[in-house]
């Protein structure tokens, strides 16, 4: 007889992380030695120093408080409802318990016996790193690597990739769908009918979808038409056998190497990547060189080769198409981002070059084009506005306004450029066709002095646009002078960084609530929640101060910054590299929703989130908060969150 209670709990569980990553026979065993716990509101799951049980919680009905010690009195720091796995420490950390787990009301608890699943994080580093990351967020450290090395004693090792070239061939190849097959038997004249019938050059035998042999027209031309078999015989005669078989999920670079060792040009994709399995599609070598025109370097090449916009056009909707694959085949936002940051930068470059050449005079003096913002902390992957400007040499006072007007003229050809490629007019004009964003070197320093001796809102505002700024083309020496400029003055300016630390705080982290996100009450997003906003915003803009407040140079990563903070406070740095996942996980998280909407990403539908991207976004505010109250207490600002 079968367990009904085990089924019905299975069935629940299976909707869950990291449940969802265990087969049908692992879920079973899990499922059949769960224990059922009915609890009242205000009960004590487990309190601070007990020792550890013997299982861990997933919440079935209800929620749970935990609560942590701080002045003698236990505080909330979570608060966990359906879904939700707590009481992790005896199975991470195997130490007791360091918080109180406390029902907020009448709850059921599904109690997950460690000894049955840890041989399943053994055997899946999915689900033992899914399991680090949900305990590591109940902690003070989010997503601390300590955690990891108490679950696993070995380390994993990291993935070296060549920015450049290495990542279209950790895409997953575009196979065909609709393979055209024939059994053994069918006559070699009737296979060759098919194949010009369909302008194919190749037809896959099988026997019950289970694939046999593969003829190509090679094969035709090689051993029919020389006489050598005659045309009546079965296409067994002909066909290469046994075929080369390999998953669905086969990557670029997996195939290429497949088809260099077995010296064939085609691959047979079946459900298990076994000769013993249907075929569901096929893979020639020149569906590999296809794929190639998606490579970076590939679109590299043809950035600096394109003669129109129209070219650089088309080549930018290549780059989405590489942006896609990539977030699909979950490679790391971090390799991802250098890689369309370089060919965005080259995309500015060219559409600057193709400008100076329709423009009738060369530069009068030298020049830099600036791109601000998300582009200039190589953070832009989707279609968003605009954010530019330009700074020339300073020259005369009688030929300023002339030089002006010449690279005005300049950075009004290059906007123009860059929508009809894609990027949207920015809606402020804070673009290098507009003469307020477009001045000499000296012009540039007076006005940053400017922001920060009377830093009012106005001026924080554009200091968190201006400050993150990077040299697409021209002049670099004019970074390094414009750096050294900021850097001295914002050195003794404690008014300034204070509010610099005020905008930080001004977007709390919606972690603050019980049991729902904070969304927009009205307008055209009403409902949804603000990503950037409520997110993204708040950890760019702590990341920016700390690193002006420490004079970092040439890092306007976000998450480079975090990193490079971690070394140089060591006392921070469990908080700095949570940090700096948690930008990465929010960058990816839009880009993700963006090219699934084909939007910028920055609002979104909370109806639309499983329970594992809740789970994510989770984490990410609880960091958010952490950094916000570090930076609450270093410069002073009360009664702002």
């Amino acid at each position: 007889m079968r367990n009904t209670i085990a089924l019905r709990i299975a069935d629940f569980l299976k909707r869950l992380p990291p449940f969802d990553l265990l087969n049908e026979s692992q879920l079973l065993e899990v499922a059949s030695h769960v224990n059922v716990i009915y609890l009242e509101k205000n009960k004590l799951v487990f309190d601070e120093g007990d020792t550890g049980h013997q299982q861990f919680y997933v919440i079935h009905k209800g929620a749970v408080s935990l609560q942590k010690r701080r002045n003698g009195k236990f505080t909330p720091i979570d608060n966990c409802d359906e879904g939700d796995i707590f009481g992790l420490r005896p199975l991470i950390a195997r130490e007791n318990y360091v918080i109180k787990a406390v029902s907020e009301e009448e709850s059921i608890l599904y109690g997950i016996p460690i000894d049955i699943f840890r041989p399943i994080t053994e055997q899946n580093r999915k689900v033992g790193l899914f399991l680090i990351e949900s305990f590591a967020s109940n902690t003070e450290a989010p997503f601390s690597e300590e955690y990891h090395k108490k679950l696993y004693s070995d380390d994993i090792p990291e993935i070296q990739l060549n920015p450049v070239t290495d990542l279209s061939d950790l895409q997953a190849v575009n196979y065909v769908k609709n393979v055209v097959s024939c059994t053994p038997d069918t006559p070699i004249k009737e296979v060759a009918l098919i194949m010009r019938e369909k302008n194919i050059g190749s037809v896959v035998i099988t026997d019950r979808e289970i694939p046999l042999g593969i003829v190509t027209d090679r094969d035709l031309k090689n051993k029919v038409v020389t006489g050598d078999v005659s045309i009546d015989a079965p296409i067994s005669e002909v066909m290469t056998s046994p075929v080369v078989c390999y998953p669905k999920d086969i990557t670029v670079a997996q195939a290429q190497m497949a088809m260099m060792k077995h010296k064939v040009g085609h691959l047979c994709i079946t459900k298990d990547g076994t000769t013993q399995s249907k075929i569901v599609g096929l893979v020639s070598d020149h569906d590999i060189t296809l794929s190639q025109g998606n490579n970076p370097s590939v679109l590299m090449k043809a950035l600096k080769r394109a003669t129109k916009t129209k070219h650089l056009k088309r080549i930018h909707q290549k780059m989405m198409i590489l942006l896609r694959g990539y977030m699909e085949q979950n490679i790391p936002i971090t390799h991802v981002a250098r890689i369309i940051a370089e060919l965005n930068d080259a995309t500015i470059k060219r559409c600057i070059e193709l400008s100076l050449r329709k423009t009738d005079n060369p530069p009068p003096v030298s020049f830099a084009w600036m791109s601000l913002g998300s582009q200039g902390r190589k953070e832009q992957l989707l279609h968003t506005d605009q954010d530019n400007a330009i700074v020339f040499e300073d020259t005369t006072p009688d030929q300023l306004e002339v030089v002006r007007n010449y690279f005005t003229g300049l950075g009004k050809k290059v906007n123009k450029r860059l929508n009809t490629i894609g990027y949207e007019y920015c809606p402020a004009d804070m673009m290098a066709g507009n003469p307020r964003w477009c001045m000499s070197l000296s012009e540039w320093k007076e006005q940053f002095g400017h922001w920060i001796a009377e830093p009012g809102e106005d001026q924080i505002l554009l200091c968190s646009i201006f400050f993150d700024f990077d040299i697409s083309y021209g002049n670099t020496e004019f970074s390094d002078s414009l750096v050294n400029h900021i850097f001295k003055q914002a050195e003794q300016n404690r008014y300034f960084f204070g509010m610099m630390a005020r905008n930080v705080l001004y977007n709390p982290s919606p972690l603050g609530f019980f049991r729902q996100f904070l969304v927009e009450q009205n307008g055209e997003y009403k409902d949804f929640f603000d990503l950037k906003k409520r997110a993204i915003t708040p950890i760019t803009d702590a990341a920016r101060l700390l690193s002006l407040s420490h004079q970092i140079r040439h890092i306007n990563n976000t998450a480079e910054r975090f990193e490079k903070l971690a070394e140089l406070e060591p006392e921070n740095r469990d908080l700095y590299l949570s940090c700096s996942y948690a930008s990465k996980t929010l960058l990816k998280f839009r880009t993700r929703h963006g090219l699934m909407h084909n939007d910028s990403g920055r609002y979104i539908e909370l109806s639309a989130l499983n329970k594992e991207e809740r789970i994510k976004l989770k984490r990410c505010f609880k960091t958010i908060r952490g950094i916000q109250e570090l930076i609450k207490v270093r410069y002073k600002i009360a009664g702002l969150m």
